[in-house]
């Protein structure tokens, strides 16, 4: 298997070892059909908090994304749980998101303000309001730029509760349910906007994957976060995002705040035709975070560019076949795995598939059997699926035979090396 990676020979990957690398761990990551799953240099997966070249945010917790890849250019206690705050209202904004997608409410319906929402969001509780009048009745839309625009709680206690009937049925059958299935396995909610809540915990990886999700799945809908006031109940307020006024490209995401949590963001930006996104959380002054997320993401910008490491289609490795007509099927990326890269070059790459294995047979062609991962200077970079390129069929009986011994030897072999 050949890799013409020509342009990667400045970050100290050659073609050949990548080449190696790649087919090495496919050939090792099947290790039995009990399905363990092998990770090549699982030492060097934990957060650092400092980038190679120097770089060392101040806020306790941040990660900074490029968002059409996915790749981590920064990160630094990402998978922290912490008070997610006003960013929480991501969640929110994404369940109704999908519920429109799918078409099981729309943005002309109208949800009414009950007293719960009005006193404990609303002009009364002192908070982010959009200022709806009690027993009104407001259409999704106009609670979608309530929530995201002015950080209105009511809006957001009355999508849940027009929704799942109560704000605490919202939060766990709703948020909980929707962030599993984005692959959010660490966030938990206790209400629809953030307010104080024990149970409110999310990462900074977390609300950045939900950003990019946002961004990418969304996207009319995310125009939303880059507007910059909104007017309802004749009361006008402006965007409280600072990167709106303040940074060339900025259009989202979100603001937040609580004693527990400090103050964070979640900001994204455009700038040369690559997006970032930036989530802090935890400073203790409102400046401080609106220079801190500017800062990263302008030395995302200034530091790094786009580089395609594999491109759609490509083999990159084979995975072990079991009681097929074929030992191994080559995988390949349905779409191009792209890398964000200091443009000094200085910059590790080390890229590896991880699958379950072996594979039962029959395979389909298109079948999704693992991910490559790459890490960069120690960590994680970026994660692509990976797909079998071809229809790998079940074997004879002899064939079947011949894999369940093996494996069979190779189960006894592993058990034995784990009791030494």
């Amino acid at each position: 298997m050949e890799f013409r990676l020509s342009s990667f020979r400045r970050t100290r990957f050659t073609a050949g070892a990548l080449a190696r690398g790649l087919i090495a761990t496919a050939l090792v990551a099947a290790i039995g059909w009990s399905g363990a799953l092998y990770a090549a240099n699982q030492s060097v997966q934990g957060a650092k908090k400092t980038d190679d070249s120097g770089f060392d945010g101040d806020a306790p917790t941040a990660i900074l994304i490029e968002a059409s890849s996915g790749s981590v250019l920064f990160e630094k206690n990402a998978d922290e749980l912490r008070a997610p705050s006003s960013m929480m209202k991501l969640m929110t904004a994404e369940v109704v998101f999908n519920a429109i997608k799918k078409g099981d409410i729309k943005l002309t319906d109208e949800y009414r303000i009950s007293e719960n929402a009005w006193r404990k969001g609303g002009a009364p509780s002192g908070g982010s309001t959009m200022f709806a009048a009690i027993n009104s009745k407001v259409t999704v839309d106009d609670l979608l730029h309530g929530a995201i625009i002015q950080s209105g709680n009511d809006a957001c206690i009355a999508l849940a509760e027009a929704m799942a009937g109560s704000e605490r049925i919202f939060a766990a059958d709703f948020m909980t349910k929707r962030a599993r299935e984005l692959g959010l396995t660490k966030s938990t909610f206790g209400n629809s906007n953030g307010l104080p809540d024990p149970a409110n915990k999310m990462t900074v990886r977390e609300l950045g994957i939900l950003a990019r999700h946002i961004i990418l799945d969304f996207p009319e809908f995310y125009k939303l976060f880059g507007e910059k006031e909104y007017t309802w109940n004749k009361i006008r307020q402006p965007n409280r995002n600072p990167l709106l006024n303040s940074m060339e490209g900025a259009d989202g995401l979100k603001t937040g705040y609580t004693k527990e949590g400090g103050y964070g963001m979640v900001g994204s930006a455009v700038q040369n035709g690559t997006r970032l996104i930036v989530v802090i959380n935890g400073l203790e002054d409102p400046d401080d975070r609106a220079t801190e997320a500017k800062k990263m993401l302008e030395w995302g910008f200034r530091n790094f560019e786009t580089r395609t490491l594999i491109a759609a289609d490509q083999p990159v490795g084979y995975a072990k076949v079991f009681g097929g007509e074929s030992r191994s099927v080559k995988l390949v990326a349905k779409t191009p795995v792209k890398v964000m890269v200091h443009k000094n070059g200085s910059d590790k790459l080390i890229a590896r598939v991880i699958y379950n294995g072996p594979v039962r047979a029959p395979v389909e062609a298109g079948q999704k059997v693992g991910l490559v991962r790459v890490w960069r200077s120690g960590n994680i970079a970026v994660e692509t699926p990976v797909y079998a390129a071809d229809a790998i069929g079940t074997g004879s009986t002899v064939r079947r035979a011949i894999d369940g011994a093996s494996e069979l030897v190779i189960g006894m072999f592993r058990a034995g090396a784990e009791k030494l």
